[in-house]
């Protein structure tokens, strides 16, 4: 089975020839229905490869950067030539393909009526692609289907990522540089986070929450290699942080699991929210990295609850420590760099051969 986000990139291009198979039964009647599918198809796709910045990403960025008014005429200029790149090639499908009796001209030509059903269509859809940007895929997905409609016990990995020194930041710059750098940090979660099945939860402040449903942030211990992956395409990029803010982003991280309650709030404004103990006590571990002088914190509860640890992680045990507005101390560990054994982490004796001597 396809991931969630696949299938809804997916679902966007059937929708995008479907309203090309649509065009024709309404404008082109006795037309190949296939041509008309093709036809939305090729259109959808170009759209899509430029709104993803998978096609002229240089291109996307210096529109970005423009005044609002000018942006909104450079946008659409853009995704017109690149409507038109997708009739172009749609055409020269059908046309190869002997799905309409046009010669080659006539097949890639684009007419003022085709050009503004695509426009149309196209608008939907980014309207749609840019509601789950927004929101979050998951998030967006559970809202389509009313899962959280009535709350729902379930089990969740929270992994806390707080950005080092982002008020010194502030001070130092200013709070327009300190929002521009905050919100290129968060920008380096997103790719990470997608590839380790996880959904962004909430920024707040300097603050991102990251979740799992608990089986998807166990498995293959997702939970831990995204947190690496997001460190490492920081360190990766040192350079590049350096010269454009001076400083290099240094993130503290919790990460626990337990249950919650999910439920849908809100009136006005709606969002899927988590109630739970495991909630408030990753935001303890959090604020405990400092005391203990470590980057990183994971409780051993979680830590017991992996199959194994990612190749060259390991545990190092920190004994137990009172949390506030917590009875009992929790035990918790920090993740290193090291050699990591690749037995389950879920006995004493196998914790103990996946701390480092």
């Amino acid at each position: 089975m396809l991931p969630a986000h696949r299938i809804f990139w997916v679902l966007i291009l059937l929708a995008a020839a479907a309203a090309g198979l649509l065009y024709n039964i309404i404008f082109a009647a006795g037309a190949s229905p296939l041509a008309g599918f093709t036809y939305g198809l090729c259109m959808g796709a170009t759209v899509l490869a430029f709104d993803r910045g998978l096609i002229l990403a240089g291109l996307q960025a210096r529109i970005r950067r423009f005044p609002a008014w000018l942006y909104v005429v450079a946008a659409e200029l853009a995704y017109v030539l690149m409507i038109m790149a997708g009739n172009a090639l749609g055409g020269l499908l059908v046309w190869t393909f002997a799905l309409t009796p046009d010669d080659l001209p006539s097949a890639t030509r684009m007419t003022a009526r085709v050009l503004a059903y695509a426009l149309a269509v196209s608008g939907l859809l980014v309207f749609v692609i840019r509601m789950r940007d927004l929101i979050g895929g998951e998030v967006f997905v559970n809202f389509m289907i009313g899962r959280y409609h009535k709350p729902v016990a379930e089990e969740r990995v929270f992994l806390f990522l707080d950005v080092v020194g982002s008020t010194a930041f502030a001070e130092a710059h200013g709070d327009l540089r300190a929002q521009a750098y905050l919100g290129a940090v968060f920008a380096t979660l997103a790719e990470p986070v997608r590839r380790n099945g996880g959904s962004v939860d909430d920024y707040v402040g300097d603050l991102a929450i990251i979740t799992w449903p608990m089986a998807r942030g166990l498995k293959d211990a997702r939970c831990v290699t995204c947190l690496f992956d997001v460190l490492d395409r920081i360190e990766a990029d040192a350079p590049a942080w350096a010269a454009r803010f001076g400083t290099v982003p240094r993130l503290r991280a919790a990460l626990h699991g337990g249950s919650v309650v999910t439920a849908e709030v809100g009136v006005d404004r709606h969002k899927i929210a988590y109630f739970g103990d495991a909630v408030n006590v990753t935001s303890r571990i959090e604020a405990l990295c400092r005391p203990l002088g470590v980057g990183i914190l994971i409780s051993q509860d979680l830590l017991e609850r992996l199959p194994r640890l990612p190749d060259g992680i390991r545990a190092r045990s920190l004994g137990a420590h009172a949390l506030r507005g917590r009875g009992a101390p929790l035990a918790v560990a920090t993740l290193e760099r090291g050699h990591a054994e690749a037995a389950p982490v879920t006995a004493l004796d196998s914790r103990r051969a996946a701390i480092a001597r």
